[in-house]
């Protein structure tokens, strides 16, 4: 009987202690990846939205959907019969009740249970925290495999891309400028999947677990030349030191306006938290084109990028250290710009990648 009260004292104390820490570290791993965009993604991408752009040499892993964005999946009536079904739940599976109402449903469960087999309702509640303390453990086991997976991908797409990149970076670029340095190599990159990714924008079908994809696409393939390559380019130094100077004008400059207002909003969430994010030294590693197409009048083109960055946060007003470092880091995003003629080229998404 004792050692039963012992073992579950230590389950109770690893359920607090994962409870407790797990918020904690993602709150030190958004800080510390606090540059434009905050590591999420957001934005729109057209019709294609809700459709994950083509992997490529940079981002060979699939893009993560848009979690934060202006377009609509689908019609309102898609999601009526869900949306009835949740209506007819009882007491525990009303509207509203979620997470918490399920809980209080297996608390009740649990001690009923404990009484009903002569245990007492607080016998049955221990042992409903015992399962929920099992669970937290295979959770944690869980999420510490795909950190340690994730890490091995990333440092196994280093390396590849170290190795392919001066034979990426070969041969004369076609405006006449040096390929050899790491910018050279990475727009040359960026040059030489043009003609792929273009075949792949006008082969792939428009498809997502929204129901779209029943018809014919009303785009069309869209060539994408060296200066907008260099544009690209240009945007991804431009954006990130818009965001690290907090200047919002200049952003709406450079991003479409719903993306600009996710930048406002994250900029004044770090005002209320005291904090300010600085990003520096960023440059440009390796880049593919995913996809380019035309919708109406407007242009869209999706890009790999893999680039270094300074990125630290730091306490307003005494520009102590809260996260990051002085040392680059590397990141890997997807991209995606637009167009409107006679208009330069504008950030309308950013995506991370798995």
């Amino acid at each position: 009987m004792n050692f039963l009260h012992r073992t579950r004292g230590v389950i109770a104390a690893l359920a607090v202690t994962m409870a407790l820490a797990l918020p904690m570290a993602m709150v030190l791993s958004s800080a510390a990846d606090a540059r434009a965009g905050r590591s999420g993604s957001m934005g729109s991408r057209g019709s294609r939205s809700f459709s994950a752009p083509p992997s490529t040499t940079t981002a060979p892993g699939a893009a993560q959907p848009l979690n934060r964005t202006y377009s609509q999946p689908g019609s309102p009536g898609m999601n009526a019969p869900a949306a009835g079904a949740a209506n007819k739940g009882g007491f525990f599976n009303r509207p509203g009740m979620g997470m918490l109402g399920g809980l209080a449903a297996g608390f009740l469960g649990a001690g009923l249970l404990g009484m009903l087999f002569g245990g007492g309702f607080l016998s049955g509640l221990g042992s409903f925290a015992s399962i929920i303390g099992l669970i937290l453990q295979v959770a944690l086991v869980v999420i510490l495999a795909r950190l340690a997976w994730g890490w091995w991908q990333r440092r196994n797409n280093q390396q590849a891309a170290y190795a392919a990149g001066p034979a990426a970076g070969q041969g004369p670029r076609p405006d006449g400028a040096d390929a050899t340095g790491p910018m050279g190599r990475a727009t040359h990159a960026m040059d030489q999947s043009a003609a792929q990714g273009t075949a792949q924008a006008s082969q792939s079908g428009y498809r997502s677990g929204f129901g779209f994809g029943g018809g014919a696409r009303n785009d069309r393939p869209l060539e994408i030349k060296p200066d907008d390559y260099e544009a690209f380019e240009r945007l991804l130094g431009e954006v990130q030191a818009a965001w690290s100077n907090e200047d919002i004008d200049r952003l709406r400059e450079l991003a479409t306006p719903e993306m600009a207002s996710y930048f406002a909003k994250d900029l004044e969430e770090n005002k209320a938290a005291n904090d300010i994010n600085k990003v520096s030294d960023v440059k440009l590693l390796q880049g593919d084109l995913a996809e380019a197409w035309t919708e109406g009048e407007t242009d869209f083109a999706t890009v790999s990028m893999r680039f270094s960055l300074v990125d630290k946060t730091l306490e307003r007003g005494t520009d102590r250290l809260v996260a990051g470092s002085e040392t680059p880091i590397e990141a890997t995003e997807i991209w995606t710009f637009t167009r409107r003629p006679g208009a330069s080229w504008e950030l309308a998404a950013i995506q991370q990648t798995n």
